[in-house]
């Protein structure tokens, strides 16, 4: 019998909910709940082509395009297969075996799912549960050692939907001078607060964005990595050579192109959020301030049979409550969506 690595045996495996959810309606993976740019399908029809599928794909147009979009050189971005994608190059290219990484806990699973594929040591930071899970920057800050090889926080975090301000994420970019910091942006335009404008004033800083949320690309697997030009060099150095696949390329570049898709998206989300917020208010349901496109609820020891319940119902909700005891998670889709969710909400909370 062969035997893997001994990290994939210790490690936890990540495993997604599945099943049927095409008639349902979605709030569970923080995805856009209406679709891409009409502009993205156009594109992809425009430029498609058999012969197109037998070459290998080229990423000098995109990797252009978005850099200008991204306000970067060409030199500062690595285009990835996903936000995954970049936090696996990441690891690859600065962790090694038996170093010193500090995550933040809860936080998104494969930072840790890849350091421990590595053989990396994680050290787990808490958010503040007892005060509305705001960023633990002096916890974290205080963990940080010389030793200390990685740092990645998502900002906003997921599942918290919490938010650090950019003087935290200063704090704690200048305590760690000799870590790579990661700041996974996958919900920035939700927020509002980038510290990609940063990558030339700190060596150390790594900055992620994704396709996969407010730009409804999920499927596509698309992301980018920004820092350095050293650094991105190093990553390119890591990574496989046509990770990216040719479709995604050309979707991303016709992504950023349409600002005003993007824009009356976020105004969507912002103002189905606030709805959720009140209507949860309503409900006497305790809530988490949120800057992302998800809000996260106390459901106490009635988390899973409200999933459930929810479930039955025709709404999908995410359990955290294996993270953040009691905790149910809902993506905040259009306003329309939102009081379907409201209304059967109220029906099996009232039971």
């Amino acid at each position: 019998m062969l035997k893997p690595r001994q990290a994939v045996i210790e490690m936890a495996p990540y495993s997604p909910p599945t099943g049927a959810r095409e008639e349902k309606v979605r709030l569970d993976f923080n995805e856009h709940t209406v679709g891409c740019s009409p502009q993205v399908i156009e594109f992809l029809r425009e430029k498609l082509t058999a012969g197109r599928l037998t070459m290998y794909p080229e990423y000098a147009e995109a990797i252009v395009e978005l850099a200008e979009f991204f306000e970067v050189s060409t030199d500062e971005l690595a285009l990835t297969n996903g936000t995954d994608e970049a936090i696996q190059v990441f690891v690859n290219t600065f962790v090694d075996r038996g170093d010193d990484v500090v995550l933040l806990k809860p936080s998104y699973a494969m930072y840790r799912f890849y350091t421990d594929l590595a053989g990396g040591c994680v050290r787990e930071v808490e958010y503040r549960a007892a005060q509305d899970l705001t960023f633990p920057r002096e916890e974290l800050v205080a963990a940080i050692t010389p030793r200390t090889k990685a740092v990645m926080i998502a900002n906003p975090n997921n599942p918290t939907g919490t938010g650090a301000a950019l003087d935290d994420l200063r704090r704690v970019l200048e305590s760690a001078p000799g870590a790579a910091v990661l700041i996974d942006e996958a919900y920035f335009e939700f927020s509002g607060k980038t510290a990609l404008k940063w990558i030339r004033e700190y060596p150390n800083l790594f900055v992620s964005r994704t396709f996969s949320k407010v730009y409804g690309m999920a499927a596509m697997r698309c992301g980018c990595m920004f820092s350095s030009a050293e650094n991105v060099k190093w990553m390119r150095k890591a990574q496989s050579p046509y990770s990216v696949n040719m479709l995604a390329a050309l979707a991303a570049r016709a992504a950023v192109r349409d600002r005003e898709h993007v824009a009356c998206w976020v105004e969507e989300v912002l103002a189905a959020r606030e709805m959720v917020a009140e209507g949860l208010t309503r409900l006497g349901i305790k809530f988490f301030k949120s800057e992302a496109n998800f809000v996260l609820f106390q459901a106490g020891p009635r988390a899973i049979p409200i999933r459930d319940a929810l479930r039955e119902r025709g709404v999908l909700v995410r359990d955290r409550s294996y993270e953040i005891p009691g905790c149910v998670r809902v993506t905040i889709g259009t306003r329309e969506q939102m009081r379907r969710f409201l209304e059967e909400l109220e029906t099996v909370w009232a039971r």
